[in-house]
């Protein structure tokens, strides 16, 4: 985040024009220090990848997750990487893709008229065998990392924080966005995260539009609970039941550790 550089220009322009300004100004600047982190402060960011992983691996190291793929069953073909990019669904193959333009010639780049081709469905025509091993190679490339973490923030996190941000929300808010748009997409149907964030709005108003920022948060698990139900795949509601309202019953709605919650049954920890 640059707000750091921004205050100290700010302070150092304020001294040039004179102590009787000076004022004024460090009150507002006071307050913008005093403002609790949105989920894109680094620190915060990292508590969400943790808590994202927890949920999809089952483990809090999500940096060693990269090289995790499987088929699990969803109809969305191969899921895999760092977030569960999937070979249904159109984002593996973007994924690939800008692999493949920074990195031409890499070990999935043959793949890629498959993943076209089973776009949409849960096929794994032109993948099998070797696909699942090549991704493993390939996750051990650092440009290959790096492509994971971008098109997360492009997808996935980025229109969260911004949506949230928007929303009046804090970072616990920002992160209930986040890990909707990750199960679900950010699609036309009705479970996707705009139906989800609609389907709420029906039954109250986030902070920006005057309502109460917990009453809009339960409003919002409600209905990603509802979505989650409708998939048999995601039937089990712990992430939300006994990891994000665990958080939004304490208030802690700055995400704030240490944080203690459960996922599937199993217990994790960040101090």
């Amino acid at each position: 985040m640059h707000t750091p550089h921004i205050r100290t220009s700010r302070r150092t322009l304020l001294a040039l024009i004179g102590a009787s300004l000076v004022a004024g100004p460090l009150v507002a600047t006071q307050s913008a220090t005093a403002a609790p982190a949105g989920l894109d402060d680094p620190a915060k960011k990292e508590i969400a990848m943790k808590l994202v992983s927890s949920a999809e691996n089952s483990s809090l190291d999500w940096k060693a997750q990269y090289k995790y793929i499987e088929d699990i069953g969803d109809g969305r073909g191969y899921t895999a990487g760092i977030i569960g990019f999937c070979s249904g669904t159109g984002d593996m193959l973007d994924l690939v893709e800008l692999y493949t333009r920074r990195k031409p010639g890499n070990v999935l780049a043959k793949y890629l008229p498959a993943l076209r081709e089973v776009n949409g469905s849960d096929s794994h025509d032109g993948l099998d065998p070797g696909f699942p091993g090549d991704w493993r190679r390939a996750a051990q490339d650092t440009a290959f990392q790096q492509a994971q973490n971008d098109e997360r923030d492009r997808v996935y996190f980025d229109p969260a924080v911004r949506q949230g941000k928007a929303d009046g929300i804090g970072a616990l808010g920002q992160f209930t966005y986040y890990d909707a748009i990750v199960m679900h997409g950010d699609g036309g149907d009705s479970t996707s995260f705009s139906s989800i964030r609609r389907r709420a709005l029906a039954k109250a108003k986030p902070p920006s539009q005057g309502g109460d920022e917990v009453t809009w948060l339960n409003a919002f698990l409600d209905a990603r609970v509802w979505a989650m139900k409708q998939e048999e795949a995601h039937s089990d509601t712990s992430r939300v039941d006994t990891e994000q309202r665990v958080f939004v019953r304490k208030r802690n709605l700055n995400l704030d550790p240490p944080l203690d919650w459960q996922v599937y049954g199993d217990s994790y920890h960040i101090g």
